[in-house]
């Protein structure tokens, strides 16, 4: 398993059309095959600054999920609602592998 962290930078102006654009991930990316954590928007802080967060079996996988989320209806919808917004100024996605143990897992002696 591996887990795609993708971070924007969003307009600050268009914080609201992120969050319609993370909600409608919201049902795609589960249906096109990857488990969403979350999308993650401005709160405190950084207001241009948001994360997407979820994970996939593998980078073959993830190849396969791509051409499934954009085949999808809401996902092509959503892709053109970004392009036309443009509320997205810069996007950047890295793919990690949890090397910890799971969250209070117990270590044997």
């Amino acid at each position: 398993m591996i887990t795609c962290f993708i971070r924007y930078e969003i307009d600050p102006f268009k914080r609201a059309e992120f969050a319609e654009y993370a909600r409608n991930w919201g049902q795609a990316i589960p249906r096109c095959g990857a488990d969403l954590i979350g999308y993650f928007g401005p709160h405190e802080g950084s207001v241009t600054t948001a994360y997407g967060v979820y994970n996939i079996e593998s980078l073959a996988a993830y190849e396969a999920y791509r051409g499934r989320l954009a085949a999808d209806p809401l996902g092509k919808q959503n892709y053109e609602f970004a392009s036309r917004e443009r509320f997205i100024l810069k996007e950047d996605r890295i793919f990690l592998k949890n090397v910890s143990m799971p969250h209070g897992a117990l270590v044997k002696p």
